[in-house]
């Protein structure tokens, strides 16, 4: 059995735990960083190890690993999901995504401890707005140029990895990630369960997609392959409209009518704008924000896959249709529906 050392930051996040039930299944002596206040409910497996990273503090950090060496050897692997998505203030985007990035990357490089591989799950945004004349795919030769606070904040810690010389990183720049406990296209699934299919703005627009346990694949494929030193945007390969992504989730839903309205954009900004400053005078982060609205806005999430396909030969195992149809299985047994 491989007893290698992983650890998976953000691990009671969507993407975490997930990867924390795969290092398990792989037999990996699997450690969840999480805050000690952060809701364990997926991770109730007696065999995950829980370490409370300090990121704030290089410091800290340095010391704590050192610790962590000593009493137990070095960790083998990482996979890097910690990270906000929303945020109060678009400052703090710079300073979890980005700083803490470096704090931990610092704290290996000062320990002389680092991991066989870094995996750091960056996302799309960082590269920005595509082309949405000729609608080509997204591609790494491409000058990345992000719209959204989100996205520089990632672009800032994919760079400063990039700049660290040998170490071993892996940066994955996924696109919608979808899937069982995610809970943001939940807010559109529960949307069209009322009878309602929104979607922004008149242009064509193109999505593309991923799911969660296919995402989960890629990270251990570079992994178990000995990736290095690579960036790989990642997608199930297929697009959609909005159209027919609302389609499929009316289909899933046993929906047989939905009624499909289209917001202009003009409407769409300022809404995102006042429920930003809503959010931010009750002090609880919203989705639907500023900078989801540039993503709203963009009309093409086609990115180049090749690079995946050809270093790790990728096919998903779930298409959009049985994603959807999994994941709303899910909902409805969680009673999130």
């Amino acid at each position: 059995m491989n007893r290698k050392k992983i650890l998976i930051t953000g691990a009671s996040g969507f993407i975490g735990s997930a990867a924390v039930e795969k290092a398990l299944a792989l037999g990996y002596e699997t450690w969840a960083g999480i805050r000690a206040s952060s809701n364990r409910a997926y991770l109730q497996d007696e065999r995950i190890r829980f370490i409370d990273l300090p990121y704030t503090d290089k410091t800290k950090l340095v010391e704590q690993l050192q610790s962590f060496a000593v009493e137990n050897g070095q960790f083998d692997y990482i996979v890097h999901t910690a990270g906000i998505t929303k945020a109060l203030h678009k400052s703090d985007f710079e300073h979890v995504n980005y700083l803490y990035t470096k704090n931990l990357v610092d704290a290996l490089v000062e320990t002389r401890h680092l991991p066989d591989s870094f995996i750091f799950i960056s996302s799309l945004s960082a590269y920005g707005v595509g082309d949405e004349k000729g609608y080509t795919p997204i591609s790494a030769h491409q000058t990345p140029r992000p719209n959204t606070a989100y996205g520089k904040s990632k672009l800032l810690a994919e760079n400063y990895i990039k700049s660290i010389s040998d170490f071993p990183y892996v940066i994955l720049r996924p696109t919608g990630v979808y899937g069982p406990r995610d809970k943001d296209y939940l807010i559109l699934m529960r949307s069209v369960k009322k009878g309602i299919a929104l979607s922004a703005g008149f242009k064509k627009q193109v999505l593309t997609f991923i799911f969660v346990e296919d995402l989960v694949k890629v990270i251990f494929d570079c992994i178990e392959k000995g990736i290095r030193r690579k960036e790989y945007f990642v997608a199930d390969g297929d697009w959609y409209t909005d159209a027919e992504f609302n389609k499929l989730v009316q289909q899933a839903l046993g929906k047989k009518h939905v009624l499909r309205i289209k917001v202009p954009l003009w409407i769409v900004k300022p809404a995102a704008f006042i429920n930003e400053k809503i959010a931010a005078m009750v002090g609880k982060p919203t989705t639907f924000n500023t900078d989801k609205y540039h993503i709203m806005k963009q009309r093409n999430w086609l990115c180049d896959i090749t690079p995946l396909q050809h270093d790790l030969g990728f096919r998903p195992d779930y298409r959009l249709k049985e994603g959807i149809e999994k994941t709303v299985r899910w909902y409805n047994e969680n009673g999130w529906l």
